[in-house]
């Protein structure tokens, strides 16, 4: 094959890029495209952002970093803006590429891209963001186990997770014109200052993501104290920090799995280091649930088709979103998101819990919130989690979270809700209402 386009979606990344590996494999040259689709810039039936201004920023940024890794390989980036379908087959046309090589997603909207877009081109879809080939699993997809144990138990004992693909030397292609990579601004929103009570300064690119990596296992040996620590709320090491590359693509799932392997291989294996690996395997799971239940995961009653008389009460879920609900626990955790982008795991399953089972909202108000602000968003992850919090999810079991008592178990001593509710002196309805 002469040519072909090759389309970047959430794999912003050289290393373990299985559609980049077979284009190489196949093709003469390649034409790097990523396409900023116009839709996912635009506000939901909610009214919400859904992609919101520190998730754009750290996209970009790891756009940045793509196309200076692709540079170093004699290519470039192209990034442009536009219905994605539209744009891809404008630059397969002006190219004459006849074919196009992706990762695949799992989601509704996503695959009705692909079918539309394998109407028009040939269109060559990978798994780029699993840590298993779906098609080796002991399992076909549909036979997926509904509880989370059978399916961890099934794999670990049946399956090896592939090795990472190397990064390539070259990347051979057509001269490619510059285009700038835009600004937050530029596409019309507003970047929310700094606040230097985050967790972490969150910047795009694979580098960063290595580099990430490699201060929380081998610089600090983190690693090491993870299953004691995850459940932390305030510092940078309590938990590995490793989503939003992930979640980009800027890391893949399995370099990470393998850097931990290396790990307990030159310093130490214990539960921690196998609790990391714990945490893949259910990103893994949530891919797999929203492959086998396909726009199911969207709907109000979840994959049970639970029948739930949703409330819809718009000032408590403008609350909820703002950190005024008036629970100190769930208003610190809500405020750290606005304020930042960011939020613990233990902080949200609290307030997941608070708005469904306190509040009696529709989870999906919650997940499009998460949507919007999540640094580390992922649409497979987020609807699962959202899901397993309603009750309408893969866990049999009730959900609902005592936000007092966790208070108490986890922040005893009061300290990460005096930092956000006590520190700052900015207003968060209006912050909100400013920059979302």
């Amino acid at each position: 094959m002469p040519r072909a386009i090759l389309w970047f979606r959430d794999d912003l990344r050289l290393e373990d890029n299985p559609a980049l590996d077979a284009a190489l494999r196949e093709c003469d040259e390649i034409v790097p495209v990523y396409i900023l689709d116009q839709r996912y810039l635009e506000r939901d039936r909610w009214g919400l952002r859904r992609t919101g201004p520190y998730r754009l920023k750290f996209l970009l940024e790891s756009l940045e970093g793509l196309d200076a890794a692709l540079r170093e390989r004699g290519s470039r980036l192209m990034v442009l803006k536009g219905v994605l379908e539209q744009e891809l087959l404008r630059m397969a046309e002006m190219y004459q590429c006849r074919r196009l090589y992706a990762s695949k997603a799992y989601t509704h909207e996503e695959i009705g891209v692909e079918t539309s877009l394998s109407k028009a081109i040939d269109a060559r879809f990978f798994h780029g963001s699993t840590l298993f080939n779906p098609e080796e699993l002991p399992f076909v997809v549909a036979q997926l186990p509904d509880v989370f144990t059978q399916f961890r138990k099934r794999v670990e004992r049946f399956v090896e997770v592939p090795e990472p693909l190397p990064t390539p030397d070259e990347v051979p292609g057509p001269e490619l014109p510059k285009t700038d990579i835009p600004s937050v601004e530029s596409l019309g929103q507003q970047m929310p200052p700094a606040d230097e009570r985050s967790v972490l300064k969150f910047r795009g690119g694979a580098e960063e993501g290595h580099a990430r990596i490699r201060h929380y296992l081998w610089d600090t040996r983190s690693l090491s104290s993870y299953k004691e620590s995850r459940n932390g709320l305030i510092g940078a090491d309590y938990s590995s920090k490793f989503s939003p590359w992930l979640a980009n693509g800027c890391l893949s799932s399995r370099s990470v799995y393998y850097e931990v392997e290396d790990y307990e291989a030159k310093v130490e294996r214990n539960e921690s280091t196998y609790w990391l690996k714990f945490e893949l395997l259910w990103r893994e799971y949530f891919r797999l649930v929203a492959m086998r239940y396909g726009r199911r995961i969207f709907f109000p009653g979840g994959i049970q088709d639970k029948a739930v008389g949703w409330k819809d009460n718009n000032k408590a879920f403008q609350d909820w979103c703002s950190g005024t609900t008036g629970d100190d626990f769930v208003d610190a955790n809500m405020r750290e998101l606005l304020f930042t982008g960011f939020m613990s795991n233990r902080g949200r399953q609290n307030v997941a819990s608070y708005l469904v089972h306190q509040l009696k909202q529709d989870w999906r108000k919650g997940a499009a919130w998460f949507e919007s602000l999540l640094v580390d968003y992922d649409v497979c992850s987020n609807y699962g989690n959202w899901m397993y919090a309603a009750g309408v999810g893969n866990d049999p079991r009730s959900r609902v979270f005592n936000t007092r008592k966790q208070a108490s178990m986890y922040d005893g001593d009061g300290a990460y809700r005096r930092l956000w509710l006590e520190v700052g002196g900015k207003e968060p309805l209006l912050f909100r209402q400013q920059f979302l």
